[in-house]
């Protein structure tokens, strides 16, 4: 099926829920789709099992838009978070103020979830950019000009005109707004339109990118934010382009620890959920310490359980997602794992809990064993509190497991994280 007024094919849309399935036909899928699909299987972003009639594709902790030759993927959510909440968080995790409120539309969530809500953030802030007026900065300019404008160019008028002066070869500087900073929000622009799933916003990207030059090969945009450099003149710019880093995939600059995997076609974003939501939990974790005289020790800093003797490559070493040190200066630590998975109604599963038990018993001391899961809350804040008990009656190890609200703001969800910093300093106050 071919879009004429794109002049391109239009792929069949299919939409599947995080952790559901969906069954594709053998002729919905090529060669290179099956070789697409396989590596995202073998590195479990999603999961992919041959059928009689087809193949049966699950979807994973990975969202947004897949193209494939013949059909496009849909990724959608398992969260019921409001847009607007859902941008505010995505921002969170990386350190970044919420983009400029678009005009054109508000936070809605199309089918493919988080991609979409990426888009117009882009889109958010480019509008942003051309309301305040693009960079322009000098570049040079070589003309054939009636009458001499800037410098003349002898060599060019001796060797192309041979003397004659009816025409001049001249060499000017003018400014231009094709400086890298808009290059990069047009390239990005035009990726966006081919990845949003909804129609308006697919138009209004459009659009938008037709008001910014673009750079003449589609691989240079990666290469201008690779060396990107800003100051007080172009620092307005760095919003717009933390967005475009998502929507230029990882080959193209993007960011690699949220999206997937290398080699995706241009008109395909995948974000990993449970590195989001890791990076959210770390950095919400990360305040409360600071707030109750703690500190986030990094795994790099050799705080890692470590296995040896076994057959085989020696592992690496086994860390928490956050590790946090109260007081800062001393060797108490509070393992904290993030698990992007809601335990809000579900029993914390076997696996879950021995995990959390090892980093008891590798990072605690006896007289406050404590460590916590940490989850979505998509329906408000939950605390509870699991006792790990052995056989002769002695306590194992505590694992506080919390649900952060989020229907809220990130710095208003973080409550649960900041008691379990408060309950904490508190038991090694009085140890």
């Amino acid at each position: 099926m071919t879009d004429h007024r794109a002049g391109r094919t239009t792929l069949t849309p299919l939409v599947v829920q995080e952790h559901e399935s969906l069954q594709l036909r053998r002729d919905q899928l090529t060669e290179v789709d099956l070789r697409t699909l396989t590596l995202l299987r073998d590195n479990k972003k999603i999961g992919l099992r041959e059928t009689r009639r087809g193949w049966t594709l699950t979807a994973r902790s990975t969202v947004g838009v897949l193209a494939l030759d013949r059909v496009r993927l849909a990724l959608g959510p398992k969260l019921d978070i409001p847009g607007k909440q859902l941008i505010t968080w995505l921002c969170y995790a990386q350190g970044t103020p919420v983009p400029h409120e678009p005009t054109v539309r508000k936070w809605l969530i199309g089918e493919s979830g988080y991609a979409d809500i990426a888009l117009s953030a882009l889109l958010a802030e480019c509008l942003h950019l051309l309301h305040h007026g693009l960079r322009r900065d000098y570049r040079r300019m070589d003309r054939v000009e009636p009458v001499l404008r800037g410098r003349l160019d002898i060599r060019a008028q001796a060797t192309r005109r041979y003397g004659a002066v009816d025409r001049l070869h001249v060499r000017t500087f003018e400014r231009d707004a094709r400086v890298w900073e808009n290059l990069v929000c047009g390239a990005a622009l035009s990726a966006a339109a081919d990845l949003a799933t909804d129609p308006a916003l697919a138009h209004t990207l459009r659009e938008t990118a037709a008001r910014f030059p673009r750079p003449a090969r589609p691989g240079d945009a990666p290469r201008m934010l690779a060396r990107a450099r800003y100051t007080r003149l172009n620092g307005h710019y760095r919003l717009a382009h933390t967005w475009a880093r998502l929507v230029l995939t990882v080959e193209r600059g993007g960011v690699t620890d949220l999206l997937t995997e290398r080699g995706l076609r241009a008109d395909s974003m995948l974000l990993n959920m449970d590195v989001l939501w890791e990076r959210v939990v770390r950095r919400m974790a990360h305040h409360a310490a600071i707030e109750f005289g703690g500190r986030h020790v990094s795994s790099a800093d050799g705080h890692g359980i470590r296995t040896t003797g076994d057959i085989g490559k020696t592992r690496k070493p086994f860390v928490p997602d956050v590790l946090l040190r109260f007081p800062a200066s001393q060797s108490r630590f509070l393992p904290i794992d993030a698990k992007y998975k809601t335990y809000t109604e579900k029993a914390v599963n076997s696996e879950d809990r021995h995990q959390l038990l090892t980093y008891i018993a590798g990072y605690t001391t006896p007289d406050a064993p404590l460590a916590a899961i940490v989850h979505p809350g998509p329906q408000g804040p939950t605390r509870r509190t699991l006792t790990i008990t052995g056989p002769r009656g002695r306590t194992l190890g505590k694992i506080r497991v919390l649900g952060l609200d989020t229907r809220l703001p990130p710095h208003q969800a973080a409550g649960p994280l900041r008691e379990l910093a408060a309950d904490f300093t508190a038991i090694t106050d009085q140890a």
